[in-house]
């Protein structure tokens, strides 16, 4: 019997599954179990459910595996149903059409599977015998998989030029990127198409980033370092397992997304815009509170962290306390200042818009899948209220960073373009801009475009004008 997937708990960064020593294991699970659980995660993600919850649904010994097959599938979905339509042009019952789905997914393709196309299938078919929902479709997974084996080439090449199955996005999502992105729309796609690796933070106010990682070196765990501030892990590890984290000395946080507290606050290393007096900071949608931690670490300021939703505000707080970290946390909506506002205005305010998530399908796969061409039109609006509700609270002379994790210029270059366009007297300083996802790094650096490993961002520094005063908004 087949080993299970390297199980992926919290803190442990997704990965290609790999397998136990089988001595580990008490008690091997049966592949068709885990096959069941990742196409019943499949099933909920067509009904428009996220991964999140569908995963966390599943029995916790079936888990871990069932996260890094569903992850491989979703990378691979495209391909998988392109397949299953040349097998059976009418889609079977749901459930057996996921099963189905999730099969072709991890066995069309032997190099990078992680189980043999034989094994697979035996699999599969049990999966579809011993479930109630698929019984009475097992003959027909059986002949379809078995078609398969028997016509794999065939039916692959028969594939090839549909750019879903080629790219495993969806079709609008495809033009998108090459209307946004002509030169480059290829490389962002085959980086959505990879696991992303586990990126450590340094909280560099505790211990320097060369220190650090010769501590994690003495403790067997190879890194390599990308950015400021980031530590890149060379496999993914339980955060209890890695030296550090627990003291508070480590956070988990993608190098992309560790630009926006020194943008906002610049650091040690580039003269900080606020360096000698009190500063008052906003972090707007701050939830789960990586930037908040960031911008603490790099500075000492009067810092308030906003999100909507009061169970998100609690995961702040969370990470705050593991890193010895203050900041005020107050459950409110960003684009209504006029209920949480006190009327005194902030040097700098961090604006890190809800978007569309396309910049981060290498940790999220199930994003691609999930949005509609809608959403973006949706989210360009949102971003808009917000920055038009934040933009008054700010002091003469000050910085809003806004970011979002898109590659959609609607959401990064657009959005900055029509503010700028709106607001007299603002300033666009330089910046990275549109920080496309790429795969592999480079040691030491700063993540951009043309190094490192990092998820697609857009991040643009706006300046107010010494003569535009904060102005209290009206109350609703």
């Amino acid at each position: 019997m087949d080993c299970l997937p390297l199980p992926l708990g919290e803190g442990w960064g997704e990965g290609s599954p790999q397998c136990h020593n089988p001595t580990m294991t008490a008690q091997a699970i049966p592949l068709w179990r885990q096959l069941q659980a990742a196409a019943s995660v499949l099933a909920a993600i067509r009904r428009g459910e996220s991964a999140t919850p569908a995963l966390a649904r599943v029995s916790t010994d079936l888990r871990p595996g069932a996260q890094a097959l569903s992850f491989h599938v979703l990378r691979h979905l495209g391909r998988a149903e392109a397949l299953r339509r040349q097998l059976a042009k009418r889609p079977p019952p749901p459930e057996a059409d996921a099963l189905l789905c999730t099969a072709l997914a991890l066995a069309w393709q032997e190099e990078g599977a992680p189980y043999s196309p034989f094994t697979l299938v035996d699999q599969a078919v049990e999966a579809a015998k011993r479930a109630p929902e698929t019984k009475a479709q097992q003959a027909f997974v059986n002949a379809c998989l078995r078609r398969f084996l028997r016509e794999r080439e065939a039916l692959v090449a028969a594939t090839d030029s549909d750019p879903v199955a080629r790219w495993n996005h969806p079709r609008w999502w495809i033009a998108r990127l090459q209307q946004d992105h002509p030169q480059a729309w290829e490389q962002i796609l085959e980086a959505n198409n990879a696991a992303a690796p586990m990126t450590l933070r340094v909280n560099t106010r505790r211990i320097p980033v060369a220190e650090m990682q010769a501590r994690l070196t003495e403790a067997g765990i190879a890194t390599t370092p990308v950015g400021r501030y980031g530590l890149i892990l060379a496999q993914p590890l339980p955060v209890s397992a890695i030296p550090g984290f627990g003291e508070g000395l480590l956070s988990v946080q993608d190098a992309g997304a560790q630009l926006a507290a020194p943008l906002l606050v610049g650091s040690a290393e580039t003269n900080p815009p606020y360096e000698g007096r009190a500063m008052r900071l906003l972090d707007a949608c701050a939830a789960p509170g990586g930037k908040t931690a960031h911008i603490a670490e790099l500075v000492d300021a009067e810092l308030l962290a906003l999100d909507v939703d009061p169970a998100r505000c609690e995961r702040i707080h969370q990470t705050l306390q593991r890193l010895g970290l203050k900041a005020e946390v107050q459950a409110a909506d960003a684009a209504d200042p006029a209920a949480w506002w006190n009327g005194r205005p902030f040097d700098a305010i961090l604006l890190d818009a809800p978007c569309t998530a396309s910049g981060i399908v290498r940790r999220h796969p199930d994003v691609r899948w999930l949005r509609r061409e809608s959403d973006i039109a949706q989210l360009a609006a949102q971003q808009a209220r917000l920055l038009d509700a934040l933009w008054p609270l700010l002091k003469p002379g000050g910085r809003l960073v806004y970011c979002t994790c898109s590659v959609f210029k609607a959401e990064g270059e657009g959005q900055i373009a029509a503010f700028v366009a709106h607001n007299n007297g603002t300033r666009l300083r330089p910046g990275p801009g549109h920080l496309l996802p790429r795969n592999g790094a480079k040691p030491g650096g700063v993540p951009d475009n043309e190094a490192g490993d990092h998820d697609g961002f857009y991040y643009a520094v706006l300046e107010k004008g010494a003569l535009e005063a904060p102005t209290r908004p009206a109350a609703a």
